[in-house]
């Protein structure tokens, strides 16, 4: 596969798991969530499907370029990726356990642990290819910022 496809392919897996992870939160947004007290500095909900999309693709195109690493460092690279996919499946979990099920506080544990497994991500990939790290700092931060909102809904509404 070429260096390029590959990336495609990990792009294309990253929207699709933001696709999926979407629809879990299409019934709260006009049910759950507008009841729930929210803090001040709280985005408007125009604001997430944009941002949401460009960071998958930014994981996409780090994903690939790591991928593209394989042959050169071959165990590095599987555990790269390895993270990268676990990050993946918490970052779908989160939405399915506070839109899906509701549950702010599980919710809050839950993503402190998805930007610690991020971070690790962020650190092996950096080491395989400085931009490929690079491109997960967007990621990163915006994760952080969402740990600090979703504590502040869950201190808000407990």
């Amino acid at each position: 596969m070429s260096k390029y496809l590959k990336i495609v392919y990990c792009v294309a897996i990253c929207l699709a798991v933001g696709y999926l992870s979407s629809n879990v939160t299409q019934s709260s947004i006009t049910t759950w969530y507008p009841l729930i007290k929210k803090p001040i500095f709280n985005p408007p909900n125009s604001v997430f499907a944009p941002v949401w999309t460009i960071l998958f693709i930014l994981m996409g195109i780090a994903a690939g370029m790591v991928w593209n690493k394989l042959e050169s460092n071959k165990e590095l690279v599987k555990k790269g990726l390895l993270f990268f996919t676990i990050q993946l499946l918490l970052n779908a979990l989160w939405s399915y356990l506070f839109f899906g099920l509701n549950n702010i506080l599980l919710a809050l544990i839950e993503i402190i642990l998805l930007w610690l497994v991020i971070y690790e991500t962020y650190y092996i990939f950096k080491q395989i290819d400085k931009r490929a790290g690079y491109l997960l700092i967007p990621y990163l931060a915006w994760v952080g910022f969402a740990t600090i909102l979703t504590g502040s809904i869950y201190w808000l509404n407990r």
